[in-house]
């Protein structure tokens, strides 16, 4: 996946895993996702959870037919970071025609729970030209 000119680069993160059953993505915590107190933005968190969750999302469609969208998206920020590496795994809790819902933990290196999400992703049908 080119993740080259994207969100995703400009936070650094990097996929680790992508499966339809499981996404783990890594994005360190430094200056490009910081709050302006030190600590890891929450919407950095949020924009980790998001990518990971339509990654999950698009290895479970037709490509060729189909395209993801994200709808809503929740989070719980447990815990604060200042340095290091958080990971983002995405899991499915549900797999429909038409949305899908996953779970998305984010932990530190210790596997210490940072952020929770539950990403709802639209399944959309690709129009093609009449």
């Amino acid at each position: 996946m080119n993740l080259e000119n994207t969100l995703m680069d400009t936070l650094g993160m990097e996929v680790i895993t992508q499966e339809k059953e499981l996404v783990e993505i890594t994005m360190p915590v430094n200056k490009n996702t910081h709050q302006p107190m030190g600590f890891l933005h929450g919407g950095a968190s949020v924009a980790l959870a998001e990518s990971a969750a339509s990654i999950g999302a698009f290895l479970n469609i037709d490509a060729g037919k189909q395209q993801i969208f994200g709808i809503e998206i929740n989070a719980n920020h447990i815990k604060s970071k200042r340095s290091g590496i958080v990971t983002g795994r995405a899991t499915p809790l549900h797999r429909g025609k038409t949305t899908m819902v996953w779970d998305v933990k984010i932990v530190d290196e210790q596997d210490r729970l940072i952020s929770v999400s539950r990403c709802t992703v639209g399944v959309v049908p690709i129009k093609t030209p009449e």
